[in-house]
Parts: C-alpha cells; sequence; structure tokens
C-alpha cells in the first residue's frame, strides 16, 4: 500500500523540477540575473521546493546548460533519421547557431555562474562533442567531407558563432561563417568528382 503512495509524490516532484527549468530558461534568456524568487513564483513552487531541487544558483544554471546542450544533441540523431548526411550536417550547424544566439542570455547567466569564485568549473559540452562526431563520421563514410576531421577540430571552426552580437543581424551573418566551415569540410572530399 504505502509502495503505491509513493509513486505520484515521485512524478509530481519530477514535474516541479521540470517546471522550474522551463521558467528558469525563460527568465534567465530574458535576464542573467533574474533573481530565483521570481523564477520559484512563476514556477508555482515555494521556496523550500526549489532550494532542494537547486541549492544554489549555479546548480540551476549547471542543469540547464546540460538539458539545452542535450537536446541540441539530440537533434543530430533526428536530422540524420530525416535526412542526407550532408543536409544533416548542414542543418545541424544552424541548430547550434541558434542555440549560441537565442540562448545568449542564458551563457551570460552561464558565464557569472561558472567564473564565480569556487564556483563549479565550466562544464564541457560533451553531448554536442559526440553528436558533432556522429555527424562527421556519417559524412565520412558516406563521402561527402574530407577524412580525419575530429569533434574538435569541428568546434574550433564554428566557435566564431558565439562571437556574433545575438541583439544584431546574426542570422546572414552565421550562415555564412558555416557555409564557409562547410566548405572547407567538403575540400577534399573522395565523394567529390
Amino acid at each position: 500500500m504505502g509502495h503505491k503512495k509513493d509513486a505520484p509524490l515521485r512524478s509530481d516532484a519530477q514535474r516541479n523540477r521540470e517546471r522550474i527549468l522551463e521558467v528558469a530558461v525563460a527568465e534567465l534568456t530574458l535576464c542573467a540575473d533574474a533573481p530565483l524568487s521570481v523564477i520559484a513564483k512563476k514556477a508555482g513552487v515555494g521556496q523550500g521546493t526549489f532550494y532542494r531541487n537547486f541549492p544554489n544558483r549555479e546548480a540551476l544554471v549547471l542543469e540547464i546548460y546540460r538539458h539545452e546542450m542535450q537536446q541540441v544533441a539530440d537533434a543530430a540523431c533526428e536530422l540524420l533519421h530525416t535526412h542526407e548526411p550532408e543536409r544533416a550536417l548542414r542543418e545541424w550547424m544552424d541548430h547550434l547557431a541558434r542555440f549560441a544566439m537565442t540562448k545568449a542570455g542564458l551563457a551570460d547567466a552561464i558565464r557569472q555562474a561558472t567564473s564565480a569564485p569556487g564556483g563549479p568549473a565550466k562544464p564541457e559540452p560533451t553531448p554536442v562533442a559526440a553528436a558533432a562526431l556522429l555527424l562527421l563520421r556519417t559524412n565520412e563514410e558516406a563521402g561527402t567531407i574530407r577524412p580525419g576531421v575530429t569533434e574538435d577540430d569541428f568546434l574550433l571552426a564554428i566557435a566564431g558563432l558565439w562571437q556574433l552580437d545575438p541583439h544584431g543581424d546574426w542570422q546572414p551573418r552565421a550562415a555564412r561563417l558555416l557555409d564557409f566551415v562547410m566548405d572547407g569540410l567538403r575540400a577534399g572530399a573522395p565523394g567529390r568528382r
């Protein structure tokens, strides 16, 4: 009997956590230093519940970062299922650009949280690196890009995305940069005649 009573609590706790994250993404994207009390209030949870889930600002921001990165990473598999490898890679690069730009407020929050003295080290975007590797290998096997490009090479090549001004006219600039990177990846591809 007691066993059955625990289950709804767990799903409630899960829902609370998801709601907090959802509200936090929206609020922190608008304003990097949105107060945690405002986030808790908008998520409809008490301070106690909030701090049980996220004991401090760093914990919340890092969890959002992981969550958002995971979503970008997951998009790679979806694109490979629905597109040719080359198209999937290029569309995923657009996905990364949108992430970099629309989450600019979030990036500030992440920087603030991770550069705080004694704060946690900046988390590595490992799911994103893994997704990049998957796309690169699939394209290499298809002969659509030059062999031997590592995910580190790729992430360094597109790092310019994070230098664009999210409040400016970033779309055409991002597209130019990514087309340039894509051309570099295609150079020397064995499948090219």
